[in-house]
């Protein structure tokens, strides 16, 4: 699903450089669950962002479900990311005067272009699985961080995506909310679903996911079965 040669990110600031990953690659296949962890500053957030196709890498070459996406033009790389790739980040990102429902609706009405009917079953559909089927009048301002979250994971289900990203899902969450998520997360891996997060919880990645990437100033460092790991 997903396969990087060769990928080095390099920061330029007044005549500064600062290398953020220096020759990565990774394969991630389908159906599997990849934690990507590491310290603070090692790379393993803008490493996520290089494979979901939000930031460029300064060489190498990404595939993506088949793709290579070297060389799109912004256009057709955005088309590209909103019909395979779905994004889940620490901070929510919710719409705050939407309800919890047109959270879910809008984005596949705007961009896949889905009827206000067919938008509103899949959103009623994925909020049930959530265990929100009450909330969907409410507020984002109105639910608990688990909640919210929650939400933001079934609008990034609506999209339909082939691969599922999260940043640090549970970080902004207080412990007796984090396992609401992440049984949400267990619940899609044991689905199948090519799932890549970046996460501190080595609980959680050694019970859930299949592989773990540890990173190191840039650098995959170790790379293997998460039990093993």
């Amino acid at each position: 699903m997903i396969k990087l040669t060769g990928i080095n990110k390099i920061y330029r600031t007044n005549e500064i450089e600062t290398v953020a990953l220096e020759n990565v690659n990774l394969e991630v296949n389908k159906g599997e669950f990849l934690s990507i962890m590491g310290p603070s500053g090692c790379g393993k957030s803008t490493l996520l962002n290089i494979m979901g196709l939000l930031d460029a890498p300064t060489s190498g070459t990404i595939e993506i479900a088949g793709t290579k996406v070297d060389g799109m033009k912004d256009k057709e790389l955005a088309a590209f990311r909103n019909r395979k790739l779905g994004f889940v980040f620490q901070s929510f990102n919710l719409f705050p005067h939407y309800s919890v429902l047109k959270n879910l609706m809008d984005p596949q009405i705007r961009v896949l272009g889905r009827d206000k009917g067919e938008a509103q079953q899949r959103a009623r559909k994925l909020l049930e699985k959530m265990g929100l089927s009450d909330k969907e009048n409410a507020y984002p301002c109105e639910l608990s961080g688990g909640q919210q979250q929650r939400v933001a994971i079934a609008r990034a289900l609506a999209m339909d995506p082939e691969i599922l990203f999260f940043d640090e899902p549970t970080s902004a969450l207080d412990p007796e909310l984090t396992g609401e998520v992440l049984g949400v997360m267990r619940q899609l891996a044991k689905e199948g679903m090519t799932m890549l997060v970046v996460t501190h919880e080595m609980g959680f990645a050694r019970n859930v996911s299949n592989k773990v990437v540890f990173m190191e100033n840039g650098v995959v460092v170790e790379e293997g079965p998460s039990k093993e790991f």
